[in-house]
C-alpha cells in the first residue's frame, strides 16, 4: 500500500513482525515511523534500535530480534538505507520473514524493492510493504488540499496549491510548513487565497515577480523590465525567474491550443489553470498577441529554458530580456 493509505487508516497498528518502507520520499518514512508503536517519540528510547544498512551484520540483527526486551515491550529494529544489507542477506531474510521472532518488529528502509521478487511477496504475506513514493501532479495537489482542510480547516483550491508548489518546490516537508504558515496567516478566514500565498510563501521577491508578469501580460514591457532588474539586483537566479514566467505563460500556450481545437478562449484559459480573476486580462493578452504569435509561446519558453540552463553563452539577463520582448506583443500606449 502507499504511505498515504497507511497514514489515513485509523485502526491500531497490526501485529506484524516486519515492515518494508520503500521509495524516494523521506517525508513519508518519518510519518510512517510515527504511526508505528515504539518506532518514534518517547517509546523509541526504550524499544528502538537503529542500524545503518552498510554496517548491519546478519548474525547481530537476528540475535537482537530474538532477544526478549528487558522492559517487556516490543523490540523494534530499524535498518536504515538497508539496500546493501538486503542484497547480501536476501535468502536469510526470506527465511526469517516466513518464521519471524515473536515480540520483535523488523523495519527495512530501502530504496529498491521490486514487487516481482520473492522477498517482497513474503513481506506482503506476513507483514507490510509501504510505498513511500514521491507525489507529483494532481496527487500532490490533492494531498496539499487534504492537509489544509483536515489539519487546519482551510479551503485550498487547486490553483493556489499549484502556486505554492511553483514558489516553494515539491518537497512535502516544506509544503506542509508553508500550509501551516498560511493557515496561521489567514486566521479565522476559511479560505487560503492567491494574495495570501504570494504574501506568505514568496515574500517581496514573489510579489515583484507577479507584478512583473502582470505587466508583461498587460502590454507594459517597460514596467516588466524594471521589475526584472529589481530581481537581478536582489540576487534572484535567472532559472528561478524563468520558472515564474513558465508557470504563467505555459497556461496561455495551453489555452491557445485548446482554442485552436474549437474551445471558447475564456473557457480554454479556465481549463488551462489560469486564475479566475485573471481570465479577462489573459484573454485580452492573447487577442492582442494574435493566434500565430500565441502559438509560439511554448516554443519560446522551451528555447529560453534550454539557453539559460547552459545552451547559450549569452548573459542570462539578456536572454530573459529578449524573451520578454518576444512575449510582450503590442505595447499598450498607457504604459506607466
Amino acid at each position: 500500500m502507499h504511505a498515504l493509505e497507511f497514514l489515513a487508516d485509523n485502526k491500531p497498528f497490526p501485529a506484524v513482525a516486519i515492515v518494508a518502507m520503500y521509495g524516494a520520499e523521506r517525508y513519508f518514512r518519518t510519518e510512517v515511523l510515527r504511526r508505528i508503536p515504539g518506532a518514534s517519540g518517547e517509546e523509541a528510547e526504550l524499544s528502538l534500535t537503529r542500524v545503518a544498512g552498510d554496517q548491519a551484520e546478519l548474525k547481530t540483527v537476528m540475535t537482537d530480534l530474538r532477544t526478549v526486551s528487558m522492559f517487556g515491550d516490543r523490540r523494534v529494529l530499524l535498518i536504515e538505507d538497508a539496500d546493501p544489507f538486503v542484497s547480501e542477506n536476501r535468502a536469510a531474510l526470506e527465511k526469517y520473514v516466513a518464521q519471524p521472532a515473536k515480540g520483535s518488529l523488523l523495519i527495512l528502509d530501502v530504496k529498491a524493492w521490486k514487487k516481482t521478487e520473492r522477498l517482497f511477496k513474503l513481506v506482503e504475506q506476513h507483514g507490510l510493504n509501504i510505498e513511500c513514493g514521491e507525489l507529483k501532479g494532481v496527487e500532490l495537489l490533492r494531498w496539499m488540499q487534504q492537509i489544509a482542510k483536515q489539519e487546519y480547516g482551510k479551503a485550498l483550491d487547486r490553483e493556489n496549491a499549484s502556486l505554492i508548489v511553483a514558489m516553494a518546490g515539491d518537497g512535502l516537508s516544506m509544503l506542509r510548513q508553508e500550509i501551516a504558515k498560511l493557515a496561521a496567516l489567514v486566521g479565522d478566514t476559511p479560505t487560503i487565497a492567491r494574495e495570501d500565498v504570494i504574501a506568505a510563501v514568496g515574500g517581496w521577491r514573489t510579489e515583484t515577480t507577479w507584478v512583473m508578469l502582470d505587466a508583461l501580460r498587460d502590454g507594459h514591457p517597460g514596467k516588466a523590465l524594471e521589475n526584472l532588474q529589481k530581481l537581478f539586483r536582489a540576487g534572484e537566479s535567472p532559472a528561478k525567474i524563468l520558472g515564474g514566467v513558465v508557470f504563467t505563460f505555459r497556461k496561455f500556450a495551453e489555452a491557445t491550443e485548446l482554442a485552436r481545437q474549437g474551445e471558447k478562449l475564456s473557457v480554454a484559459l479556465n481549463r488551462a489553470g489560469v486564475f479566475a480573476s485573471s481570465v479577462g486580462a489573459a484573454e485580452a493578452y492573447l487577442k492582442r498577441l494574435g493566434f500565430e504569435r500565441a502559438s509560439r509561446i511554448l516554443a519560446l519558453l522551451m528555447e529560453a529554458d534550454s539557453e539559460i540552463k547552459g545552451g547559450s553563452r549569452t548573459d542570462p539577463q539578456l536572454l530573459l530580456e529578449r524573451l520578454f520582448v518576444r512575449l510582450a506583443g503590442e505595447v499598450v500606449v498607457s504604459d506607466p
